[in-house]
């Protein structure tokens, strides 16, 4: 089997790791920048009003996320733009592009406790089904789940016995190869039907995701498997393949030169690329946190710094995130 049919298999089979519901933080195998700040989705809910007000984003658009696990980002958006800009809730509406039903009935039921029926969460499959005519699209840590080839000298690799046997000739992951100028490493494999299947959907959007990886490509292999915060490389001695199998989560570095030639490609823009402590900035969340201390106690003003801090510290998730956002119009 390629290792990219392994790799989906691992990830988004029949029980696959994401089919069914697993935390994320410090009961589960790994933390996120939503798990880590509320302040998080805040800044981005400040960057949809500043859209809003600039006119690229109508008041009625659909704020959608994509892969949204529990909800909680969509979640923590609306928190403050209720906070921020109340009269939006009445106009915006809300969506998450989710592939399992499992996971949906989940989100339902979190944005049911959370908001009662003030919230009328859209449901969609696959941003295909996706009907308006202005969208704001996000996504977190999505393009290092899809599922890649992994090449090394001019072959792709396949799984047997729990081993990756690299013997499959594929010239056009050789062409890949070449022009990232890379012998080895990870080929993400679906980044172009995505983007033209965002593309087609809808007339008018921007598109925004975060992930960690580089804008130039590495030569070398990144992929990894989480489990319980602890890191196993995909070629680790110690790590058992058959074992890991869609019980952990598996990942790799995102090139985001790929990630950008495959939106350019289908009519989009890129209008930024930056580190998420640069992109946070911009976004507003220091001033945020100005606002946070004038009203709260200091103690509560604490906890959220410290929190905020893990987000833009360039030595922990700062700089090793990534911002990317495209718009189409």
């Amino acid at each position: 089997m390629l290792f990219s049919d392994y790799m989906h298999e691992w990830l988004y089979g029949e029980n696959g790791y994401y089919g069914s519901y697993h935390p994320i933080g410090k009961k589960g195998d790994f933390y996120t920048a939503v798990s880590t700040s509320k302040f998080f989705g805040g800044s981005i809910a400040q960057h949809i009003i500043k859209r809003i007000d600039e006119g690229f984003l109508s008041s009625n658009a659909l704020i959608c996320e994509i892969g949204a696990h529990h909800g909680y980002l969509l979640a923590d958006i609306i928190e403050f733009l209720y906070t921020l800009r109340p009269e939006l809730l009445k106009s915006l509406r809300f969506g998450i592009i989710e592939r399992f039903d499992t996971l949906q009935a989940q989100q339902k039921s979190y944005f049911k406790e959370s908001f009662g029926d003030v919230i009328a969460l859209e449901h969609y499959h696959d941003v295909s089904e996706v009907n308006t005519s202005c969208a704001f699209f996000l996504a977190n840590e999505i393009f290092d789940a899809f599922s890649c080839e992994l090449f090394y000298k001019g072959k792709i690799g396949r799984v047997q016995e729990g081993k990756v046997l690299f013997d499959v000739e594929s010239p056009e992951a050789s062409e890949h190869a070449l022009k990232y100028k890379k012998d080895r490493g990870e080929i993400a494999v679906g980044y172009e039907d995505f983007a033209k299947s965002m593309s087609i959907s809808v007339p008018k959007f921007e598109f925004m995701s975060f992930d960690y990886g580089e804008l130039e490509a590495r030569s070398d292999f990144s992929i990894r498997v989480y489990q319980e915060h602890k890191v196993f490389p995909l070629f680790d001695e110690d790590l058992q393949l058959q074992k890991a199998f869609a019980t952990t989560d598996i990942t790799y570095d995102v090139n985001f030169a790929h990630v950008r030639e495959a939106f350019e490609s289908h009519g989009m823009t890129c209008v930024q690329y930056s580190t998420q402590l640069v992109a946070l900035v911009e976004m507003g969340i220091l001033d945020l946190l100005s606002t946070l201390k004038e009203k709260a106690s200091d103690e509560i003003y604490i906890q959220e710094l410290e929190k905020v801090k893990v987000l833009i510290t360039p030595s922990l998730m700062g700089e090793r995130f990534k911002m990317i956002r495209f718009i189409k119009e």
